[in-house]
């Protein structure tokens, strides 16, 4: 797929926790992202940009994780990629 490493795999499972700041400020999330080859991986996520993952996960795209350069790939924002059609009809 276009500006992804041979390792980004198909995001299945997406997670969070809170931690909160106890100085009153606010805080932050770390996020769980699981591929479809059962690994994990753990990003750190502000409270805004977790607003807008969540925003993403209910939208019908094609979440792609690329742990060799950290990166979320989100597919089908508008429109259709030929790429993704092998990744829409897998369970997730």
């Amino acid at each position: 797929m276009p500006g992804a490493s041979e390792h980004t795999r198909r995001v299945t499972t997406v997670n969070a926790n809170w931690i909160p700041n106890s100085s009153g400020t606010e805080g932050r999330f770390d996020v769980l992202l699981i591929t479809d080859d059962g690994d994990r991986h753990v990003a750190p996520a502000s409270p805004a940009e977790m607003c807008a993952l969540i925003a993403l996960t209910q939208a019908p795209t094609v979440l792609l994780w690329d742990p060799a350069d950290h990166t979320l790939i989100v597919a089908n924002i508008r429109g259709r990629m030929p790429w993704t059609g092998k990744f829409e009809h897998q369970g997730g």
